[in-house]
C-alpha cells in the first residue's frame, strides 16, 4: 500500500497511468461492456478489472491522479444513450461531478453514438472495466499534462 494512492488503484492501472502520455485515452467502461474484445484493439491491448466498484468510485479514484487534457475543448466523452441522444442518467450526472471537482471547473461531456463509442474506446491507451450494473456507464477520458 502507498500514501494517498485510492486503494482502488492496482499496481497494474497504476503503470497503465504513469504509461499513458499527453493526448492519451482511457476508456472506462460497465459490466455490460464488450471490454476484453475492445482491449485486444487498444495501444497497449489491456484490460485492468476492478471488481466491486461502480464507475462514479473508478473515475473518482482515477482522476485523482490523472490530470485531463486542457489543450482540448472536450477531454471527455460518454456512451450515449440508444434511441435518447441527449439523455442524461444518473451515472452520467455523477461522473460529471466527479470530473468538475477533480479538476476545479466546469468540463462539458460529449455524448457519443454507441458504435461510435465503441470506436474511440478501440483507439484508447487501456480498457478500466468496472462492475457497474448500471447501463451507459461507459466513459472516456484524455489524459493531459501535469505543470510544476
Amino acid at each position: 500500500m502507498l500514501k494517498t494512492i485510492p486503494p482502488l488503484i492496482t499496481s497494474e492501472l497504476l503503470t497503465v497511468l504513469a504509461e499513458m502520455g499527453h493526448g492519451d485515452d482511457l476508456v472506462i467502461v460497465d459490466r455490460n461492456f464488450p471490454a476484453a474484445a475492445v482491449a485486444g484493439c487498444t495501444t497497449s491491448g489491456v484490460l485492468i478489472q476492478l471488481a466491486g466498484c461502480d464507475t462514479t468510485e473508478a473515475s473518482r479514484a482515477i482522476l485523482s491522479l490523472l490530470p485531463l487534457d486542457s489543450f482540448v475543448d472536450k477531454p471527455v466523452s460518454r456512451m450515449a444513450v440508444v434511441d435518447d441522444f441527449d439523455a442524461v442518467l444518473d451515472v452520467h450526472q455523477e461522473v460529471q461531478q466527479v470530473v468538475n471537482e477533480a479538476e476545479g471547473r466546469e468540463i462539458p461531456i460529449v455524448p457519443l453514438e454507441r458504435f461510435a463509442f465503441y470506436e474511440a474506446a478501440k483507439r484508447c491507451y487501456a480498457v478500466v472495466r468496472t462492475t457497474d450494473a448500471r447501463p451507459y456507464a461507459n466513459f472516456v477520458f484524455k489524459k493531459g499534462v501535469v505543470f510544476d
